[in-house]
C-alpha cells in the first residue's frame, strides 16, 4: 500500500500543477483535514477549504510546479520533500504581484486512508519565499 499512497500524493501534485482542480474529488477524502499553516488556504475547512487552498495557491503562482525531491512512507502516512517554482502574479499576504519568479521549499505528511488522501501537515519555506518577492527587505538585502 506504501508505492499506492506514494503516487496518490504524486497525482495530486501534478495534477495542482496543471490547475486541475478536479483531482481533489478524486483524491482527498470528504473528511479530510487540512492542518496547513498560512499563506494559501483561508478560513475553509476539510473538502472546500482545500478547493479554497488550491484556487489562492494558483491565482498567487502562474506556471506552479511541484518538484518532488523525496518521499518516504510509515503505514498509512506519506512523507514528502519537494520544491515550487513558479512566478508571482497574484496578492501574497499583503505583498502586490512582484512577476518575480520564485523558488521555495516545502514538506507534507499525508494521511491516507481507503485510496485517499484523509490527512495533511504541510510546513513550507514561506521566509524564503516572502523574502524572494520583496516582502521582507531585511532578509533580502543580507
Amino acid at each position: 500500500m506504501s508505492d499506492a499512497n506514494k503516487e496518490l500524493v504524486r497525482r495530486l501534485l501534478e495534477r495542482a500543477d496543471g490547475n486541475d482542480s478536479s483531482v481533489l474529488d478524486e483524491v482527498l477524502s470528504p473528511e479530510y483535514v487540512d492542518h496547513n499553516p498560512p499563506p494559501f488556504q483561508g478560513p475553509e475547512t476539510g473538502l472546500p477549504g482545500a478547493r479554497s487552498a488550491f484556487k489562492n495557491g494558483a491565482e498567487i503562482f502562474s506556471g506552479w510546479h511541484h518538484e518532488v525531491l523525496d518521499q518516504f512512507t510509515d503505514g498509512d502516512y506519506v512523507a514528502t520533500r519537494y520544491t515550487i517554482t513558479g512566478t508571482h502574479e497574484g496578492d501574497l499576504m499583503g505583498t502586490p504581484p512582484s512577476g518575480k519568479d520564485v523558488a521555495f521549499s516545502g514538506i507534507t505528511i499525508s494521511r491516507c486512508k481507503d485510496g485517499r488522501i484523509a490527512e495533511e501537515w504541510e510546513l513550507t519555506d514561506t521566509v524564503a519565499l516572502l523574502g524572494q518577492v520583496g516582502a521582507l527587505s531585511a532578509i533580502t538585502q543580507h
